[in-house]
């Protein structure tokens, strides 16, 4: 074999990711638009109603909640992602006004676990997203989508601690883990669909520091952490954001995250400022955790200029850190 037949060869992992989306594109039939989606959005004759996927999940949970709160009609899906008939049944009973998706495969306990499932994180993550976009683009409805922004990695032109973020246009550059591929491959089909709102979410944190997803439970519990200036999500701020963002039916990709960065340390002195003044913690090199890992983890900062500039109001990650998730677990001091 020649250098140029071993060079066109496409490794088997990636042929099998495309195999399964050439049977998915040539399954379904797509009328898919770039420019002005006529969204059915909420009228006098048909008020607001939203339908959720992933009532299971964290955010999904988070999303009923805060529907429950403001009086907003909702109701959770029953359907599966990847299984077309289902989704058309749940739109047909529920009769939505808006689709939120909060579904999707990340691993448990973590995403190492997508490295040796791959084919199952294809049908979710990829395939199953697909399906619920085509199936709302063909109803006339938007698909507010929480995605990743764990799709990008600090390079020359984004540096550690430049303050120079990722933008919703940037090609998506980290591919170190099968489940950060699934994503970056979804998000780019999505782009050809103009009812869907992409929310690039960040190691989301919530003022619920017993919950095993929240990244701050997550790294007080780790026998050592990195510690890397990242960008994130404070989803006690955030969430009811995506939820105006769908009453104002945005679209396109959005970084979902707070303005700035935070490092690991950062918060875990918040975390012993505030909830536990007896906390300790080490720290290890990225080569270190490598050992310990199966798959390298994203570490970037994503420019949140665009959300800031729709909602004013939005604070900075360390604000809104203090705000949302350490004054309200603060323990008074004897």
């Amino acid at each position: 074999m020649n250098r140029r037949e071993r060079e066109s060869e496409i490794p088997e992992e990636s042929a099998e990711i495309y195999l399964i989306l050439l049977l998915f594109l040539l399954s379904h039939s797509f009328t898919v638009r770039h420019m002005g989606f006529p969204a059915k959005g909420a009228s006098a004759d048909h008020p607001i109603k939203f339908l959720i996927y992933g009532r299971t999940g964290w955010i999904g949970g988070l999303l009923g909640i805060l529907c429950q709160a403001q009086g907003i009609p909702f109701q959770y899906a029953s359907g599966r992602l990847e299984n077309r008939a289902s989704l058309e049944r749940d739109i047909a009973e529920v009769k939505p006004t808006h689709v939120f998706s909060a579904a999707g495969v990340t691993g448990r306990p973590n995403v190492d676990w997508c490295e040796s499932h791959k084919v199952e994180t294809i049908r979710t993550n990829v395939v199953g997203t697909l399906t619920l976009a085509d199936v709302c683009r063909q109803h006339g409805l938007l698909l507010l989508n929480y995605a990743t922004g764990c799709i990008f990695e600090y390079d020359s032109d984004h540096p550690l601690g430049s303050g120079i973020g990722f933008k919703e246009l940037d090609t998506p550059n980290f591919t170190g883990s099968f489940y950060s591929k699934t994503k970056a491959m979804v998000e780019d089909l999505l782009k050809n669909y103009d009812n869907v709102c992409t929310l690039r979410v960040r190691m989301p944190i919530s003022s619920d520091l017993s919950n095993p997803r929240n990244f701050i439970t997550k790294i007080t519990r780790y026998e050592k952490v990195v510690d890397i200036p990242n960008s994130m999500t404070i989803l006690d701020e955030l969430l009811p954001i995506s939820i105006e963002m769908a009453k104002r039916n945005l679209t396109g990709i959005w970084n979902f995250t707070n303005p700035g960065v935070v490092s690991h340390n950062e918060i875990l002195e918040m975390y012993r400022e505030y909830v536990d003044p007896n906390f300790t913690w080490k720290n290890f090199t990225l080569e270190e955790q490598a050992k310990v890992i199966v798959a390298p983890r994203s570490n970037n900062e994503l420019d949140a200029t665009k959300l800031k500039t729709e909602f004013p109001e939005l604070l900075s990650i360390k604000d809104s850190l203090i705000k949302y998730v350490f004054k309200p677990n603060q323990k008074l001091k004897a």
